[in-house]
């Protein structure tokens, strides 16, 4: 099972601010698990701090912003990236100002930082958000399309499309999470020349240059306009009949601004809040669009806050009838497991087909069947002994009690023909032969049921010869 992760250790950048221009410093600090990402503005009276999460964007104009009441942060999407792409899930981020520093445009400080300190993993499981279905999410003002699709891992494709001579059409892939490190990080935000002065009038890019950005020079001005620009913002002079990339450091990539638009995604993908495991495939994205898909993103987890496991009926299980029935007591009608189909440290699937022929729909009701809820539960302790028996010797000789149960919640009814998926977890290592599990009961993608249960596991062969 993977688990969650943070820094080993803290560490600071400075630099200046992109839109800002100030002398800025930011610091990671490791979080315990379960907190996710957070920002906290050290400059400001109280030293606020808030989630950095899709709902808390307030501007997405050149770089999303981030905001809870008087508190900012902008440029956040690059250090969100490096985290997001580097399996780290809980983080605080301190600030001495409105903006998180810019340093070269890319990731790539972050990340070698990050690898410098390393990552600390963390007593509890990563929580991924599987993708089951196409999902996708249009603006059609700009022309942009985010899509998303099942996938066995986290994958995007960035395609951009602009009206020039110099950057036009391009388009970039990232299969794995493992290759940002090598063929995304290092992509430098872009500009082109004709949005510069627009920027400066707006009170943006104050801490622009050709070191912190790719610029592009793609539509002819006069020289005395170039010239004007080259003067606000600290250029070399250039000539405007010369069209290009101007930037001091040569692209590192031919399709660079297309693999930053990953960069960019990755990062406000980050405040979804959990990791996914999906296929993006974003058209014409920008930091606007790339928002509501987030926001979006939230939502849908909170509709279905408890995810169903992956079930493929055709895969061979790896506990059948027989061999359940080797490890629990249980025989007809108690035997509520049909079969166990995943099986980790801490957690265990199994199925139950509910038939017509179940013997409690004669009496529950005999005009309209329904699964009693006690039944729901039972099969959930069921699948949670099996978790807690299937790699004891001589499994035969145990059996499992009820202690106590909590928080349960019938949400739906369960009737002749449903399906059940059963995902019982650990919630703590067993001590002196007593654990506490959450269990949970799916029709599909539907929570149907849950309850959290303290069980007793006894050696009946141990406590026979006590008794003696």
């Amino acid at each position: 099972m993977l688990k969650q992760n943070t820094l080993k250790e803290s560490f600071s950048l400075s630099g200046k601010g992109l839109h800002t221009g100030l002398r800025l410093t930011v610091t990671f600090l490791p979080l315990p698990a379960g907190q996710g990402y957070k920002i906290q503005r050290v400059d400001l009276p109280g030293q606020p701090v808030m989630d950095a999460v899709a709902e808390n964007v307030v501007d997405t104009q050149r770089g999303t912003v981030l905001g809870k009441g008087d508190m900012r942060c902008s440029t956040v999407e690059h250090a969100l990236a490096a985290l997001y792409a580097l399996g780290i899930d809980n983080v605080l981020i301190q600030v001495d100002g409105p903006e998180i520093p810019i340093l070269d445009g890319s990731a790539e400080p972050f990340v070698r930082e990050i690898q410098r300190v390393g990552l600390a993993e963390q007593d509890a499981p990563k929580d991924y958000y599987y993708i089951t279905k196409k999902m996708e999410f249009r603006d059609d003002k700009t022309g942009a399309c985010i899509t998303l699709l099942p996938d066995e891992d986290f994958s995007i494709t960035s395609m951009i499309a602009f009206d020039g001579k110099v950057l036009s059409s391009q388009f970039a892939t990232l299969d794995s999470m493992d290759k940002f490190v090598t063929e995304v990080a290092a992509a430098r935000t872009f500009v082109f020349v004709r949005e510069i002065e627009q920027l400066l009038l707006a009170g943006l890019i104050k801490g622009g240059d050709l070191d912190n950005a790719i610029v592009i020079y793609e539509r002819q001005t006069t020289q005395e306009n170039l010239d004007k620009l080259c003067k606000l913002t600290g250029a070399e002079h250039h000539d405007a009949t010369d069209l290009g990339y101007i930037q001091h450091k040569p692209l590192v990539w031919d399709n660079e601004p297309a693999r930053h638009k990953l960069l960019d995604i990755i990062g406000d993908m980050a405040l979804i809040g959990k990791p996914i495991k999906g296929r993006i495939i974003a058209t014409r994205p920008g930091h606007t669009i790339n928002n509501m898909f987030a926001r979006m993103m939230r939502k849908e987890i909170r509709k279905h806050e408890v995810q169903a496991p992956k079930y493929d009926p055709n895969k061979t299980p790896l506990m059948d009838v027989g061999k359940i029935r080797s490890l629990l007591p249980h025989r007809y009608p108690m035997q509520l497991v049909d079969k166990v189909v995943d099986i980790k440290e801490n957690s265990i699937v199994a199925v139950k087909n509910v038939t017509s022929n179940e013997p409690f729909f004669v009496g529950h009701f005999p005009s309209e069947p329904v699964m009693p809820g006690v039944l729901l539960i039972e099969a959930m302790a069921q699948t949670g002994g099996l978790l807690v028996l299937h790699d004891k010797e001589r499994p035969e000789t145990f059996s499992t009690y009820f202690l106590h149960i909590d928080n349960v919640k019938f949400r739906q009814k369960v009737v002749p023909g449903d399906t059940l998926i059963f995902r019982v977890e650990l919630v703590a290592p067993l001590r002196h032969s007593i654990g506490t599990m959450q269990g949970y009961a799916f029709i599909g993608e539907n929570c149907v049921a849950e309850a959290t249960f303290t069980a007793q596991v006894i050696n009946n062969k141990e406590t026979s010869e006590k008794m003696k």
